[in-house]
Parts: structure tokens; sequence; C-alpha cells
């Protein structure tokens, strides 16, 4: 049911996973055995280990309350890999700051995940998290970051890091964001040219097709100027039809398996280019829940992104077609 137009959005990292919610707050008060059931369910779904510990990461990495769970119970299921994944964020934190400590953290965290792939061959986790750790590496200088794609129209980069990924989880939501930002920083073409490839070979149903809604994003704001022409990039090819291409690929996947967020860029993708039958629908199964990206990025300043998106509601529930981006 789609939630009342001037409702406020419910923004939380776990979205539609309940269980997930549930760890998280206990984690943000320093608890942590709901997070180990959680995790200790989860091991046998690559899909649902791999989000969730991501999850579960970013709010572990604000905190001390890993050092908490590893003096209580150091051999925990799952601890090592959050753990893993803490460094690793840190290490992102760190080296996009620019801070003095950047490249120790880099390092830890990379010798982190290279141990954590050779303690659990079948974890994907660790190879997402050593192809996040590519994007520090702006001038290549390790091996595996400057190998030959097996398509001539991309540039060498961090495919075999990509390609264990895949090997364990054919899906690999996360290592296809992580990959196409990093072809946003190295070369815009390229990212082009990445997104095209995997959406093209996407199965029916899969998330990946919604890469494209956030290379949208990402250009709208890459904009010198954002006037009338390009606010009406969505009703543009091939903005327009990829957008259509994702609304489909969403309406034939399982229930709940499209993450909050790309849920939010469908809904902004289709509201921007005047399909608000479809955006409906995309807004009754977001619910009460949103992301603050894309509205944030598309609104005239971050902190108007949330006008932007009660905007796009109530239009799209009006039946309007007047909606700018």
């Amino acid at each position: 049911m789609i939630a009342a137009p001037s409702a406020r959005p419910v923004y939380h990292p776990a979205g539609f996973d309940e269980a997930l919610r549930t760890a998280v707050d206990d984690l943000r008060a320093g608890r942590w055995l709901s997070t180990e059931r959680l995790l200790a369910e989860s091991a046998n779904d690559v899909g649902l280990w791999t989000s969730r510990t991501q999850v579960l990461a970013l709010v572990a990495a604000r905190s001390t309350v890993l050092a908490g769970w590893e003096r209580e119970s150091p051999g925990a299921p799952g601890l090592a890999v959050l753990r893993v994944r803490v460094l690793v964020e840190h290490a992102l934190t760190a080296g996009r700051a620019g801070k003095l400590q950047a490249g120790r953290l880099e390092q830890a965290a990379r010798g982190a995940c290279w141990a954590a792939a050779q303690a659990d061959p079948a974890d994907p986790v660790p190879w997402v998290c050593l192809l996040a750790l590519a994007a520090l590496d702006r001038n290549r200088t390790l091996p595996e970051h400057r190998l030959r794609s097996t398509d001539p129209m991309l540039p060498a980069g961090p495919w075999g890091l990509l390609d264990e990924v895949l090997r364990r989880d054919p899906v690999g939501r996360e290592a296809h964001h992580r990959m196409y930002r990093y072809w946003q920083q190295e070369s815009r073409s390229a990212a082009l040219d990445f997104v095209h490839r995997v959406t093209t070979h996407a199965a029916p149903g899969s998330p990946i097709a919604a890469l494209p809604l956030y290379l949208s994003v990402d250009q709208y704001r890459a904009a010198p100027h954002r006037d009338a022409v390009v606010r009406g990039q969505w009703r543009r090819d091939p903005h327009y039809s990829n957008t259509l291409s994702a609304y489909r690929s969403w309406r034939s996947a399982e229930a709940g398996s499209w993450t909050v967020a790309d849920l939010s860029h469908l809904a902004h993708a289709l509201w921007a280019s005047a399909q608000m039958g479809a955006a409906v629908h995309v807004f009754e199964a977001l619910g009460p829940f949103a992301s603050r990206a894309p509205w944030s990025d598309v609104a005239d300043s971050p902190e108007k992104g949330e006008a932007v998106l009660l905007t796009a509601r109530q239009q799209a529930l009006a039946g309007r077609a007047t909606a700018l981006a």
C-alpha cells in the first residue's frame, strides 16, 4: 500500500528486511546477539549474506561494538567478516578524505580481505571488499587492477575481482555497483560501456537492470547547467528506454528482491519521464520506505531532496504528467 502523499518517508539502511532492521537497531545500541543470529541464518544465502554484512558493517564502523563482541565471543559466526568489512570502510573513508593514515588502513584492509578469502573460499564478501578497495589504487599499481576484459570495448581493470565475486554470487548486486563506481571515477565512457554490457546480459528480474538509472542520475549531476533540456533527459532515449526496461524487469522480479535504493531510483525515473501509472506501482511497493538518493541528487540542493520526493509521490497519485526532474 502506498504511503500517504504527505507522509514523511522512512529512511533505514535495512529497508524492507525486517530482521535486519532489528539487528541494525540493536547494533546501534551496542547489542550484537541479534546480529549473530541473523548472520548465522544468512550463511547459506550468498545474496542475503552479502547485503546484510554490508549494512551491518556500515553501522558497526561508526562504533566500537565489534570490539566488545569479540571480547565476549571471539569465534562468533559472522564476526570475522564484519571486521573485514569495517576495516575496508575505514580505509575507503580515510582514502577519500586524504588522511595521513589512509595508506596504512588500506594495506591492513587489503591484507584482511586476502586472509578472509583464503579462510573461506566460498564467501563472495572478501572479493567484493577487494573490488571496493580497487578505487583507492588510482595509479593501478596492483596487477589485479589492470587485467584485460573479455570485452574489447572495455579497458583493463579489476575484472578478475569481479569474476571471483560472480563465481560465488551470480547476481552480485553490490559487486556490479562497486565496479560501476570504479569506472565512474576512472572513465565515464567506460562506466557507460560497462553498464550497457551488464544490463544486456542481466537475467529478467535482476536488480542489475536498475544500474542505468544510477547512470542517468550521475549524468544529470555532471551536467554544467540544469536547464529545461537537461531536466527533461528522462523523457528522451536512452534514459526513457532504460527506465521502461528497468520497470519491466522489476515487474518480473520476485517480490522484495529489489532494494529500497533501486526502487527509489526507479520511482524517480518513472515520475521524471511522466509515466505516472507505473510510478504509482513502484511507490506502492516502497510503502513508507525511501532512500535519500536519488532525490537529494536531483534536487536544487541536497536538503531539498525530500520535498522533491513528496512532490513526485503526490503527482504520481494525482496522475499528473507535468513532472520535472
